[in-house]
């Protein structure tokens, strides 16, 4: 008896490529037997194609959780609560639920579903239209910028949690080294009033941690201060390591950095409910005034807390569920998501609310002498109402934890924009990421020195203002505009229906097509018609630093015309011919060749 064993390739399939192995085994009589045996490939391994096959999260709640981990970030403690009791309490939600349904769903699930079908980072999805790909550019470079800034947020929660590991938290007198003669405690209320008198805490954070008074404004930064440098570096290793193995090391760090904050929140609600004048906080911050529907300063405010909410617009979502299952129900995960973010800037309202209504009734101030957004709040605001609480070093760690952890996973979300968008492109990083990731977390921290000097305050406003403003609603414009017309709505929800076997519904598509392009064209031009150069408290930067501002705004934005008119001049042919290729998915080159162009049809502009 004989027998040989020949192993060959089968063809490729949606489950995957396959081994098989073919084993002949020769009787003496002449008979023959044979067996077959699937050989699934190693990981790594590639495909007949001489494609490396795309990992793919562990689980689906690592995707889930990476998402909503992403999608709920320090905004949603800092800025919700406060545009909610500015813009009529309750009354607030009637716009913003209804730019909600009108747009920010629909471009979540775009974007889901943009990543997913194509299965790759924000530039090499535009293969389905390559005139387009600059787009993927300008999402990429503006999730650089941002993690310039974003980082450095990260690293002052954890300089302030190491702070906090004392038996008196340093905000609570003003017998400190950094503070001046115009501190003066809470306590004493014949001072609160005086617009010149500042707290310990907000001296804590300004002078303490920043060192902004050794800075005379943005053309005098100083040198990088070692304790918010350590922070830093600190915030960047963590980064590093959550990010060099691809996804299947970040899906299992989200586990806890995107639950965590549901936690401690939950137990300072419980907390704060409990303090005095917690229940007038809430009344205030739930007090429906219709009146304030009238002025469109309130929608045009929901709109703007819509569009960056959702983090739609970074690549971060198209980074992300490019790692998805190709079937995997993308329509129920934006449904999910999105829900949950929302849910969870309102539901923070309540925790905010509660501690100040307590600093309101505990310093006998007006609720509007507290209420304030943005770092202010959960820097200043809220170490200053924990500091009153029995135990506060103890709630100090919790609450410093819970931004720590609400800070890394987006920042964890915009690195993996840049580096999937990155070696998606450039095929010869695949085989390099580790080294690749490295390469970005080390330039991201030497970037983001210039804002941990004493003026790095400055540093950072100039960032926050420019960097992802006007650009990101003008990618997200671009981006809509190239799938919803150019690719056309009616190709993208056929897409969709192959994935999850459900095409979308009419409703979807016409958002698609019509309202979420038109939404954000009037988001675009209410950016620029009501451009106020940033400040920073009473000092305004010099023209230089807004050309600057404007610069880094602008570098974004221009990769749309740069790429579009690059990749017309690099195709071969008269201009009609390049811009049919252009135009035309690559995998649908070909019919360009026999003169079959869908965009030149009058059917394909027209089709819901």
């Amino acid at each position: 008896m004989s027998s040989v064993v020949a192993p060959e390739k089968a063809t490729s399939n949606t489950m995957g490529p396959k081994e098989v192995e073919l084993i002949l085994v020769k009787e003496q009589n002449g008979v023959q037997f044979t067996s077959t045996t699937l050989v699934t490939p190693a990981p790594g391994q590639t495909n007949p194609s001489g494609e490396e096959e795309r990992e793919t999260w562990g689980k689906k709640i690592d995707f889930l959780l990476s998402v909503i981990g992403f999608a709920v970030d320090l905004a949603n403690v800092w800025r919700f609560p406060y545009l909610c009791y500015k813009n009529g309490g309750g009354a607030f939600l009637v716009p913003y639920l209804f730019f909600m349904v009108i747009a920010g769903m629909p471009l979540f699930y775009m974007e889901l579903a943009l990543g997913q079908y194509n299965r790759e980072g924000a530039a090499g999805v535009w293969k389905i239209c390559p005139i387009f790909k600059g787009v993927g550019f300008t999402v990429i470079l503006i999730s650089l910028y941002v993690g310039f800034y974003y980082n450095v947020i990260i690293s002052w929660a954890l300089f302030y949690l190491f702070s906090s590991f004392t038996r008196e938290l340093p905000w609570v007198h003003c017998n400190n080294s950094w503070n001046s003669a115009n501190c003066s405690d809470w306590a004493d209320n014949s001072s609160i009033g005086d617009i010149y008198k500042a707290t310990p805490a907000q001296e804590y954070f300004e002078r303490g941690v920043l060192h902004i008074q050794d800075s005379n404004g943005i053309d005098d930064l100083g040198l990088p201060r070692w304790q918010l440098t350590s922070c830093l570096a600190v915030v960047i290793v963590l980064l590093y390591f959550s990010l060099w193995k691809g996804v299947k090391t970040s899906g299992k760090v989200v586990w806890i950095t995107a639950t965590m904050p549901y936690v401690v929140l939950t137990v300072l609600l419980l907390r704060g409910v409990t303090l005095p004048g917690a229940m007038d906080g809430i009344k205030a911050y739930l007090s429906v005034d219709f009146l304030r529907l009238c002025d469109a300063k309130v929608w045009i405010e929901a709109a703007t807390q819509i569009c960056f909410s959702l983090g739609v617009g970074f690549g971060v979502l198209i980074a992300f569920s490019s790692y998805n299952k190709f079937s995997n129900n993308c329509y129920r995960d934006a449904i999910i998501t999105s829900s949950i973010n929302s849910l969870t800037s309102f539901f923070s309202g309540f925790v905010v609310f509660s501690f100040l209504g307590y600093m309101s009734q505990k310093h006998n101030v007006a609720l509007d002498k507290v209420a304030r957004d943005g770092a202010g709040l959960v820097f200043v605001i809220y170490p200053e109402a924990i500091a009153t609480l029995p135990g506060s070093s103890v709630w100090a760690v919790i609450f410093f934890i819970m931004l720590l952890t609400l800070g890394i996973d987006s920042a964890m979300g915009g690195m993996e924009s840049v580096i999937t968008g990155l070696i998606d492109e450039f095929k010869v990083l695949h085989k390099h990421r580790e080294l690749f990731t490295l390469f970005i977390v080390v330039a991201t921290f030497l970037i983001s020195l210039f804002c941990v000097t004493n003026g790095g305050m400055y540093v950072f406003t100039l960032l926050d203002h420019f960097a992802a403003g006007t650009s990101i609603l003008f990618g997200v414009l671009i981006e809509a505009i190239g799938i919803a017309w150019f690719y056309g709505v009616d190709r993208f929800s056929d897409d969709i229906e192959e994935m999850i076997g459900q095409r979308p519904g009419r409703y979807w598509r016409l958002c698609w097509k019509f309202v979420s392009p038109c939404f954000l064209l009037f988001m675009v031009v209410v950016s620029f018609a009501t451009f106020n150069p940033p400040n920073y408290g009473s000092y305004t930067f010099p023209p230089w630093a807004n050309l600057l501002g404007w610069c880094l705004a602008m570098s974004s934005m221009a990769m749309v015309p740069i790429y579009a008119i690059y990749k017309l001049c690099t195709l071969p042919g008269k201009f009609c011919d390049r811009l049919a290729y252009a135009i035309t998915p690559e995998t649908e080159h070909h019919l360009v060749d026999n003169g079959e162009v869908r965009q030149f049809t009058l059917h394909h502009w027209l089709v819901v």
